[in-house]
């Protein structure tokens, strides 16, 4: 049995006004930039009594006026080893935790955790307290909200057996080497030798040093001439040693040097370039938290650590991302991971990933996979994750049927507000199908980022998306979701019964090829004349033949014209700005 933090709640922390996060033993976080990933790693790391500089740029700021308390609470609750939730802790964590930590809801026991900051006004410093509430609170009920609830007993909270571990972005197995605060640093610290090795070793050392020097006339004239020192000394003086490698075994770790090899030679790590370097550093952290396993295993005691890991991915390839991660979810303890790449992401158990969104405040999303047949969880893989992986770091998700939609309504998009959807994380993704949009609406809502669709309007993809918004409980919202065209036309029939025929043809001409000219001036104008005479018909059957060749080539020239965009695309882009505007 084991134990887990399964509720981590931030009020008042850096750019956290106030959230509640459930935790697995593996939990990827993902999203935008700025929309407190890294934050809430850090209201761990406080939250658990690792050491942490606090100052006033962390405490939340809103309406120009700075929050006085942080206060982040953990639920730690007992687990069994396929990390399904106990009723007790077994003897060995009640020993760590102590009975006065310990509560119970009449079921199930748990350990609720409350850490405060604030500023003392006597040392003119800010401190951290922390207690055990009473019980664990609603998040939010008619008496307010988790944080206002009282904070319980005073406690000191820094278990050895809980260990926190933080790894940032900014990691180098070469300054690791350097440094002997870092987790290869304090490994070499700790190697240990028997008296007889130390001596056998050291004398193959010597021996090793003395060959070197022997049989290099550089290195055998540089200490000839350097024995000339012995005339300035003292008579004791025993000469001038030179020792290209390490003299003393103690000193091994000041030297040390990491070489990869391929099939054909070695290198040294200085010749790598930096994702070699940070994906070494992620590994030695593995390596001293199986050291620290391998003590606590002989003594018979129990062990946790918590790891805090931002950004496994950089620097590497895609391929290079998801063994990283195989590797990371293999350590012992509980791993909390932020990410902005969808091949960490997707490597993860849907179960375990949480998108945090911004908008007035940061909100935190989940995938609920209750009443989800295991079908309808891979649709969502394989449909969702595996292909759309962008999907994680937008602002807005805007659905549509086709491929002619997806390319054109950027272009829409750029016209109407003057600049590039991405500047403002709105995407354009079409779901294939009226009849596949379910998969992507229930991504949406469990990640918590708002989403609209913009649908053909033939009777059965009206009632395909009707049929998906009842499934997820928003048959009512419609109107502040979906945006039709008119009733019986799909995109292609849209535009051409907007009036753009001539913006039509125009897009198909811009795809005939001339050799020269002369080909040009022999060919073009029958060419056009019989482009004029196509009906709307003919029109429709040669946009819809070659979706993606005509799609974008009819928006643009839709754009570059003197008219209007189509009513319908108006509408949505107004549905667009409003979201962006008011949040959601």
């Amino acid at each position: 049995m084991s134990v887990l933090i399964k509720t981590v709640r931030v009020r008042g922390f850096r750019g956290i006004e106030n959230i509640e996060v459930e935790l697995e033993r593996t939990t990827v976080l993902t999203g935008m930039n700025n929309t407190g990933k890294t934050s809430l790693l850090r209201a761990i790391q406080l939250a658990t009594g690792a050491r942490a500089s606090i100052s006033q740029d962390d405490f939340y700021i809103k309406d120009s006026s700075t929050i006085e308390k942080i206060t982040i609470d953990l639920l730690i609750a007992p687990v069994s080893d396929t990390d399904q939730q106990q009723d007790d802790f077994d003897e060995d964590w009640e020993i760590v935790f102590g009975t006065e930590r310990i509560k119970t809801d009449g079921t199930r026991s748990y350990v609720p955790l409350r850490a405060c900051v604030e500023l003392d006004e006597a040392s003119n410093s800010y401190q951290t307290t922390h207690s055990i509430l009473p019980d664990w609170p609603s998040f939010h009920d008619e008496s307010g909200y988790w944080y206002e609830k009282p904070k319980g007993k005073k406690t000191s909270f820094r278990l050895d057996e809980l260990p926190f571990f933080y790894m940032d972005a900014q990691r180098d197995i070469l300054e690791d080497t350097r440094l002997k605060s870092s987790y290869i640093g304090k490994m070499l610290s700790k190697v240990e030798y028997t008296e007889e090795s130390i001596q056998e070793i050291e004398d193959q050392i010597a021996e090793l040093n003395e060959k070197t020097v022997d049989n290099s006339e550089i290195l055998k004239g540089l200490k000839s001439s350097l024995q000339e020192l012995n005339s300035a000394m003292d008579g004791d003086s025993s000469g001038v040693e030179l020792t290209p490698f390490t003299k003393k075994l103690r000193d091994l770790g000041k030297g040390m040097t990491i070489y990869y090899s391929d099939s054909q030679d070695s290198f040294s790590m200085e010749y790598h370039g930096m994702g070699t370097r940070s994906w070494s550093s992620l590994l030695t952290l593995k390596a001293f938290i199986q050291l620290l396993e391998r003590n606590y295993q002989a003594s018979s005691g129990v062990f946790l650590p918590i790891l805090a890991i931002e950004e496994p991915e950089a620097h590497l390839h895609p391929n290079a991302q998801k063994k990283l991660f195989g590797q990371i979810h293999s350590i012992k303890g509980q791993k909390i991971i932020s990410t902005h790449s969808p091949y960490v992401t997707a490597s993860s158990s849907l179960s375990n990933i949480r998108s945090l969104y911004k908008d007035h405040t940061v909100h935190c999303g989940k995938i609920n996979l209750k009443g989800l047949t295991d079908e309808d969880t891979r649709k969502i893989y394989r449909q969702v994750i595996n292909t759309r992986g962008e999907m994680f770091f937008s602002k807005l998700l805007v659905f549509a049927e086709g491929e002619t939609e997806e390319q054109a309504l950027p272009i829409f998009f750029k016209k109407y507000f003057g600049y590039e959807s991405i500047e403002r994380g709105v995407d354009f993704v079409s779901v294939s199908s009226h009849t596949a949009y379910l998969p992507f609406l229930r991504f949406s809502e469990g990640m918590n980022i708002p989403w609209m669709i913009f649908s053909d309007a033939e009777a059965d993809a009206k009632q395909s998306v009707q049929k998906a918004l009842k499934k997820i409980g928003k048959e009512g919202d419609i109107g502040q979701h979906v945006v039709f065209v008119e009733d019986g036309n799909d995109f292609e029939k849209e535009i051409l019964a907007g009036g753009y025929e001539a913006e039509v043809r125009k897009a198909i001409a811009s795809f005939d090829f001339y050799h020269s000219e002369q080909h040009r001036e022999a060919r073009e104008a029958t060419r056009l004349e019989e482009i004029e005479g196509y009906s709307s018909q003919e029109l429709y059957e040669k946009m819809t033949s070659e979706k993606t060749r005509y799609g974008p080539a009819v928006a643009y020239q839709i754009v570059d014209s003197e008219k209007q965009l189509p009513e319908k695309v108006v509408e949505l882009m107004e549905m667009i700005e409003r979201t962006l505007q008011q949040g959601h």
